[in-house]
């Protein structure tokens, strides 16, 4: 009956853990994968138990199963030829090493993509059998089969998805995320009922037994009706809780642990693109090949970085765990309603330093990305380092760049609403809203621009305020002109140069601001019409747009990337779909009520240029007044307030978003060590103060008996437990080491003798001990057990009860044999005096 009970636990335990994991896999060969790793694991519970081997040997059983059937169920693509086997086997290694990680960083469902089925396969193999094995235990460890079928579930609900499934309606009763938690209570209930009958039936068979020693039987219904009460109850509160707690948590943010992985390191030490923009420009870079793209359905915009985070100083991708993930396609996938995409993209030239042409992470895409398929020689590496994040219709690539690299790109372009048409998210927008993305303010230049010139609300004003930012901006890739020119000034023909400093801080788009309000303050102005002022390129043009429609109340982001057509005669246009570093733009994207996002673009006239004239105004009439001599004393401006007074402006803010990455992940990987690692250095560290405080007590007697019980305590730990209620020369004799009949003579003696101990006495007495209990754990592995072990601190009344009966049995032949030695010493000295 207790196997039977213990099975049909495991059996629930296997079948709420297929239930958590299917969102994971959402595949058949997940469903083939549990059915057999779970029947394997039990046949090789079964044996295990019928054969009466020990753990190492249904740990070998275990693993060589893993092998054998790892790559059918768990690597199904490598089935084939005996190199495609060899290939799949080691697939299945490294999937048992790194597949729990890779799981966290592919999008879902992963169905059976190459090696991701090798974690269930080991959580339903390993966990099956190790719950079996447990749950048939008759000891006190048996009950550690319900936190093996906890482990289970929680594979499912920790490796998941981030957001839970949809609330059930029955009734008035609305349920949140009814699937994780039927597998909650599920658990629980399968848990708590199977640990009230394994300890119903062991006081059944304990008064069973009491009942055939004694021949009086016990009845004990009134304590049997209360246990079963409060059973109830105790279950009936644990249900409720798990109720509650998703109703109470449903507005807040599921965390998993795929939250905590991708590249987030890499996104947070790469130089923002926009920062970097001006480089592209110069001779040496300028007519450097990027990438080429080809197709019939080519998309309009090829988008390389989006850029959603302003801290003041840089527009960079939010890299922390509040920003959008980055994830793995695990296969094609329906890419959405919109504008279909089918191109081939090749990273084509060498640049200076003999590397790609494009640098960085970032990767040529567009739109929702459905598949891309990696060609050539990399291909394994470019599959490896492909991250997508649909929330910034974005990607990267981590193994970076080299000449060729060729993958087939398929997405969808989501249609966009007409700007004028949209509306805030907020309502009909605001002058005071920022979109509620940073918490940075617009500098009040920018907001008195922004309020002289607004005209209507929503969509319309914000295109209103773009289109006179671009037509009284002059476009400028320089601080200083070249002698000879600059290839970006021949490439926009008549131009006249007009000098503008990089970078895209505050301070900077404060200067452009300042700029316009004193070229509109002007008389002249009005007269020549040319209010130009504001010089720049797209970099400080994208982010000005991007504080103005946040203070319409529209999100906003940046996006770097280029453009295959488009009917603006300012943007720059990638010819026949060769992609120059010269064609690189920068835009903004913001998003309407609806949810949809528009992009915007920024590119600066360059046909008007700014005017140098300025107003000549008479110097103002100042009445002098004759003073009195005198001295006066004068105090000497402080040196800060000098330096404070004479702004310094600088192009760009120094980048410490890696050191509080680094800084952020060596947290979490010691804070993980410290939860790993704690509870056995806290068991190591009591078991020392405790020897220390024995060693160390005031009396020589006093130590030797501390001595004594660390010599139990020594045993306890190494798997010797001593016998309960036994003098210490019976659990010498039962413990039987080299030393032990001397210690507990030495033990006695101190404790019982009048004439007390010495100090050189107790100090031979520990070193006794110190080599028993060397002794006692002689290898490492067993050492390392000996020191982590919590059996010392456990009394003997709790020890197992089977572990008790073979003390015992010890015990009596020790005495038996002690019987023996006595009885012929009394013949040998009967002899002797006859």
């Amino acid at each position: 009956m207790k196997v039977l009970a213990g099975a049909i636990y495991v059996a629930v335990a296997v079948v709420l853990a297929a239930v958590a994991a299917w969102p994971i896999y959402r595949s058949l060969s997940f469903v083939v994968l549990v059915a057999a790793a779970s029947l394997i694991g039990a046949g090789i519970a079964v044996l295990v138990r019928w054969r009466r081997w020990n753990g190492w040997a249904a740990a070998e059983l275990v693993t060589a199963a893993v092998l054998l059937v790892g790559v059918p169920l768990a690597v199904p693509s490598r089935v084939g030829p005996p190199d495609q086997l060899l290939h799949g086997l080691g697939e299945l290694i490294a999937g048992a090493l790194f597949g729990w990680k890779d799981l966290l960083t592919v999008d879902l469902p992963v169905g059976s993509y190459r090696n991701l089925l090798v974690p269930a396969l080991i959580v339903f193999l390993v966990g099956t059998a190790s719950a079996l094995l447990l749950a048939w235990r008759t000891d006190t460890l048996g009950v550690l089969a319900v936190a093996v079928g906890v482990g289970m579930s929680g594979f499912g609900l920790l490796f998941g998805r981030t957001e839970v499934s949809a609330p059930l309606t029955v009734g008035p009763l609305t349920l949140a995320a009814p699937v994780e938690t039927a597998v909650g209570i599920g658990s629980l209930l399968a848990g708590v009922l199977w640990l009230a009958w394994r300890s119903r039936d062991e006081r059944v068979r304990a008064l069973r037994r009491a009942t055939a020693r004694s021949g009086v039987h016990v009845l004990r219904p009134a304590a049997d009706a209360r246990r079963a009460a409060l059973g109830a109850g105790m279950v009936v509160v644990a249900a409720a809780a798990a109720l509650a707690v998703p109703a109470t948590a449903a507005s807040g943010e599921r965390v998993v642990l795929r939250e905590a992985t991708g590249p987030r390191v890499e996104l947070s030490r790469a130089v923002s693109p926009l920062a970097s923009y001006r480089a592209l420009f110069a001779d040496g870079e300028i007519d450097q090949v990027l990438y080429s793209v080809t197709g019939d359905a080519a998309p309009e915009r090829v988008r390389l970085a989006v850029l959603d985070r302003y801290d003041g100083a840089v527009f960079r991708t939010d890299s922390s765990a509040a920003g959008a993930p980055f994830v793995r396609l695990a296969s094609a996938r329906d890419a959405g309603p919109g504008t279909p995409v089918d191109a081939d993209v090749v990273i084509d030239a060498l640049g200076a330093s003999g590397e790609a042409g494009l640098a960085g992470l970032w990767m040529p895409s567009a739109g929702v990305v459905g598949s891309v398929t990696f060609e050539g020689a990399r291909a394994a590496a470019l599959a490896d380092g492909f991250y997508v994040s649909d929330d910034l219709s974005a990607a990267v690539q981590t193994a970076g760049w080299t000449p060729g690299d060729t993958y087939r790109l398929q997405a969808a372009v989501p249609e966009a609403p007409a700007l004028a048409e949209a509306a805030a998210p907020g309502g009909q927008g605001s002058l005071g809203g920022t979109g509620g993305e940073d918490a940075v303010a617009a500098p009040a230049s920018l907001r008195t621009w922004v309020q002289t010139h607004t005209s209507g609300t929503g969509g319309a004003a914000l295109e209103g305020l773009v289109t006179l930012l671009r037509d009284r901006g002059y476009l400028s890739h320089a601080l200083t002109e070249p002698a000879e020119g600059a290839a970006w000034m021949s490439a926009l023909g008549a131009y006249e140069f007009a000098p503008s400093a990089s970078g895209h801080s505050l301070a900077r788009i404060d200067a452009m601001f300042t700029a316009l309000l004193e070229r509109e303050a002007d008389p002249r102005a009005a007269a020549s019409d040319n209010y130009v002022a504001a010089v720049g390129d797209d970099e400080q043009f994208a982010v000005a747009t991007a504080l103005i429609a946040r203070e319409l109340g529209f999100p906003s982001r940046v996006v770097v990337g280029t453009r295959l057509t488009s009917d603006d005669p300012d943007a720059a246009v990638c010819a026949a779909g060769v992609c120059h570093a010269g064609d690189v733009s920068a835009w903004v994207e913001v998003r309407a009520s609806t949810g949809d996002w528009i992009p915007v673009d920024v590119t600066p006239q360059h046909a008007q240029a700014p005017s140098r004239e300025l107003t000549e105004q008479p110097d103002p009439t100042i009445g002098t007044a004759v003073r009195p001599n005198g001295v006066d004393e004068v105090q000497p401006p402080r040196p800060a307030q000098e330096d404070s007074a004479a702004p310094v402006e600088r192009d760009e803010a120094v980048d410490l978003e890696w050191v509080w990455a680094t800084l952020r992940i060596s947290g979490i990987v010691l804070g993980v060590a410290i939860v790993v690692l704690g509870p056995f250095l806290l068991v190591v560290g009591a078991k020392a103060l405790r020897r220390r405080g024995r060693r160390r007590a005031a009396a020589p007697a006093a130590r030797i008996a501390g001595g004594w019980d660390e010599f139990l305590d020594a045993a306890a730990d190494a798997g010797r437990t001593p016998p309960a209620a036994a003098t210490r020369t019976e659990v010498a004799a039962a413990l039987a080491t080299p030393s032990s009949g001397a210690l507990a003579v030495a033990a006695d003696a101190a404790v019982f003798s009048a004439a007390g101990a010495t100090d050189d006495e107790a100090a031979e007495f520990w070193r006794i001990v110190d080599a028993e209990r060397a002794g006692f754990a002689p290898t490492g592995w067993r050492r390392l057990r000996a020191a982590v072990s919590l059996r010392s601190f456990v009394p003997a009344s709790l020890v197992p009860a089977a572990l008790r009966r073979t003390l015992r049995r010890r015990r009596s032949t020790s005495s038996r044999l002690t019987h023996t030695e006595r009885g012929s010493r009394a013949a040998s000295t009967s002899r002797r005096t006859a």
